[in-house]
């Protein structure tokens, strides 16, 4: 039980490290036993980390129970709530792979036999996961637990309240007084975002993977049942390390199928799909946009919660939480319940103890009467995307659009356009260069998303960029263009007034402009030089792979290809023309009347 820990502390040749490790109090009969890392993303700074190093404490009690020794050590976090319309929203998701690297950094160098992760933020389960499977090493996660709801005037209030209170200041719907007041009791205390955010959406996956226990989820973060899952923990990992069993016996394609479906059922985050793309290169599992599209198209749309609907993670789990939607889907014939758990049983073992949804209950719809029939995440291609898009369609918003295209080169200015009225109903912003390396770093679009729906835009307007969304986000939006315009994808060559589609029915992207007009552009066409040459940043834009792919920051380089080339510097790709020529430009030229909703007549 203790393969990689006994190369220091059972050697006759390493009598410094077991200095070292008498010194932190280890006896040497402890020296023995296996060293089970506790990874914490816990950080004073943040709601949905706060709490996170009393949880590993609890862990690491509870673990040195058994004949194992449990060893704290911290890793990095970012806030995309408090960084979010700012440029700290740059660092997010580079985080994520700071992450990994950390945690296989601190386990592999160290020498521990095991590792259990206590993550909270949006970032940190991806890159959990990823330093997790690289490692191939007994592992589980555990989940700091989502918040507690706000209140005022009688109405439920999460961070996502707070950001679409500015735009209904902005547009004179509520006053200062008000605005403040929302701020002040959107968040509680500890936990993080409360709805189907993709903090909640990626731990809700991680469960349905087998990666973390029952419950693990949707237990609340300040909550009895999140302190009692602290000992359930310990035995896991005993049992983990008795069969030896590891990520990649956990985290196979039919698991990785079972997580995304749960991902559709609940309605989660967009980033969804950025962060299976990495989990699943970590694990070697060959997993495309293809398949996203796939189990979208046979697996409903149920869950009532926000962004789009009315419930929050806490409702959920009043009403049996992620097992019971997992028992519901099982039923229905919609899992694999063969996939093996870090229970050291198969998820349909693990599910045999849950207690049915109750029919009377209406987080959860039945699949008699689903929110939308299909998946909410569509995968969109077309001369705008190439590579593919990632669209939210809720069918709240309708399946159709076609308008005008309104151009912002950044955030900050489509946030400036907003106030000053640029946008207008019928349109289709476009916000480009923010993609992995024109941000750098992908920042999500939660601000002016929020704001638009504020501003009573959100039925009427569509967007699209190269850019993410956050999990809060809803309206009619598509993010991960690609290739990204900072690479010289087409949407860098867009104008103001160009008329553009977006029809999720068919999956297609179209920007309707003649072929021979959008040469002339690309030839006129720079890449901007980069605020970014250095540092974190810069180091993320020159070594990022396209979203389409994960934005994965460990490819070997492509043959061939310069490695110095940064992406102020970056060539369009020769792809896009190609792509350009094959398209049947009539198709691009059907000049429908503007409409924002609706199948086209």
């Amino acid at each position: 039980m203790n393969p990689y820990s006994r190369a220091v502390t059972q050697d006759d040749s390493q009598p410094a490290a077991k200095a070292m490790l008498h010194a932190i109090g280890l006896s040497a009969e402890q020296l023995k036993q296996p060293f089970v890392g506790i990874a914490s993303t816990g950080y004073d700074g943040n709601p949905c980390n706060m709490h996170l190093n009393d949880l590993a404490g609890h862990i690491k009690q509870a673990v040195n129970q058994y004949p194992m020794n449990g060893l704290i050590f911290n890793t990095i976090g970012i806030s995309d709530g408090i960084a979010m319309g700012t440029n700290g929203m740059h660092y997010s998701l580079p985080s994520r792979d700071l992450i990994a690297d950390s945690m296989e950094t601190v386990v592999a160098g160290m020498h521990y036999d095991a590792l259990v992760t206590v993550v909270g933020c949006d970032k940190n389960m991806p890159g959990a996961m990823m330093a997790m499977l690289r490692l191939n090493r007994p592992a589980l996660l555990v989940y700091g637990g989502t918040i507690a709801a706000g209140c005022h005037a009688g109405r439920k209030l999460d961070v996502v309240s707070a950001f679409e209170a500015w735009g209904q200041k902005v547009t004179g719907q509520i006053d200062e007084p008000e605005y403040q007041q929302v701020i002040q009791k959107a968040c509680p205390g500890a936990g993080a975002c409360g709805g189907m955010y993709t903090a909640n959406t990626m731990a809700s996956a991680i469960e349905a993977m087998g990666m973390s226990l029952p419950h693990s989820s949707s237990n609340p973060a300040i909550s009895q049942d999140k302190l009692d899952e602290m000992s359930q923990v310990a035995q896991a990992m005993q049992r983990l390390l008795e069969l030896d069993l590891k990520p990649r016996d956990i985290v196979t394609k039919a698991a990785l199928t079972n997580a995304f479906k749960l991902v559709t059922v609940l309605g989660g985050s967009t980033n969804a799909v950025l962060h299976f793309l990495a989990i699943a290169d970590a694990a070697g599992i060959d997993f495309t946009l293809d398949d996203f599209q796939a189990i979208s198209e046979q697996t409903p749309y149920l869950a009532d919660l926000k962004p789009s609907g009315r419930y929050l993670m806490e409702d959920l789990h009043r009403v049996g939480g992620v097992p019971a939607v997992l028992r519901y889907m099982l039923d229905q014939g919609w899992l694999d319940g063969d996939c093996m758990t870090v229970t050291g049983q198969t998820l349909a073992t693990n599910l045999e103890r849950v207690k049915p949804l109750d029919a009377s209950q209406d987080v959860l719809r039945m699949r008699q009467q689903p929110i939308k029939s299909t998946g909410h995440i569509q995968i969109l291609k077309g001369n705008l995307a190439p590579e593919g898009a990632v669209a939210k369609i809720t069918g709240k918003e309708g399946e159709y659009f076609h308008g005008p295209a309104v151009t912002f080169d950044s955030e900050q200015a489509l946030n400036q356009g907003i106030a000053a009225g640029r946008v207008k109903a019928g349109d289709v912003v476009v916000i480009r260069y923010v993609g992995p390396k024109g941000g750098p770093g992908m920042p999500e679009m939660l601000k002016p998303t929020a704001a638009i729906i504020g501003a009573g835009l959100g039925d009427s307007v569509a967007l699209i960029t190269d850019g993410r969304f956050s999990g809060g986000t809803h309206g009619f939006v598509v993010g991960h263009v690609t290739p990204e315009a900072q690479v010289g994808g087409q949407l860098a060559l867009v104008a103001d007034g160009d008329l553009i589609t977006i029809d999720a029915q068919n999956k297609q992207l179209t920007l309707h402009v003649e072929a021979h007009e959008l040469a002339q552009r690309r030839a006129a066409w720079q890449a901007p030089k980069s605020a970014h040459q250095r540092g974190a940043l810069g180091k993320y834009a020159r070594v990022v792979s396209s979203a389409s792919t994960g934005c994965l920051t460990d490819l070997p380089p492509a043959e061939g290809s310069d490695a110095g080339e940064s992406a102020a510097t970056a060539k369009p790709d020769k792809r896009i023309e190609l792509n350009l020529i094959a398209e049947d430009v009539a198709a691009n030229f059907s000049q429908q009347p503007l409409a924002s909703k609706g199948a086209p007549s």
